[in-house]
């Protein structure tokens, strides 16, 4: 079975799906079987909740502040998991709980799902990935039409109703675009985080 919980850079991380939306061009997925402490990060078959939560409590969260979903797979295509896992891990370890995701969930479920998400997540930090809808779907590769603008639609519901909600980039990004990218942000209110691009 590939690890469930692992770490990376003093983050512990849920890896609760392999399903994605999205085929991105910069995926670390496509270029190792797993990052950080993780053996392989590679489901034969999705875990299970139960499986989910041996592994979580069989981890040792001392010294840990946050409880990160995110692992090689887009952590929304497995909702119900994730909202059941995130409710345990509140309740029984009280660590504030964040989302890594590609912002694409409304469409995946054909609903909107952040007043769901709200109810036990603390912070969401959102892919933005480019600074206009064309580039988008050049490096991120989506399985949905309309999917930057349904991405940044998420981001707004987000920001309303989650505690902590930010945009994310690449610093790869051209010098224009980072501030086109920062500018998007701002207008909507929330916080854009540059990421370093470091090669796994």
């Amino acid at each position: 079975m590939a690890d469930i919980i692992y770490t990376y850079k003093n983050e512990v991380y849920a890896n609760i799906t392999n399903k994605c939306d999205c085929a991105c061009t910069f995926c670390i997925r496509s270029q190792k079987d797993a990052i950080g402490d993780a053996t392989s990060l590679w489901h034969t078959v999705d875990p299970t909740y139960d499986e989910i939560i041996a592994a979580i409590d069989a981890f040792d969260f001392t010294g840990y502040e946050e409880f990160v979903f995110c692992g090689y797979g887009e952590p929304t295509c497995a909702l119900d998991i994730l909202e059941k896992t995130a409710k345990y891990v509140k309740e029984k370890y009280k660590l504030p709980i964040r989302v890594n995701t590609n912002g694409l969930g409304n469409l995946y479920h054909g609903r909107d799902i952040v007043p769901e998400l709200s109810e036990y997540i603390d912070s969401v930090s959102i892919s933005l990935n480019a600074a206009n809808a064309e580039e988008y779907n050049k490096v991120t590769r989506p399985t949905f039409d309309n999917a930057y603008e349904a991405m940044l639609d998420f981001a707004e519901e987000c920001n309303r109703m989650i505690k902590h909600t930010q945009l994310s980039i690449v610093d790869v990004l051209p010098e224009e675009d980072i501030k086109t990218c920062q500018q998007i942000a701002d207008e909507r209110g929330i916080h854009l985080k540059i990421r370093h691009f470091s090669n796994p």
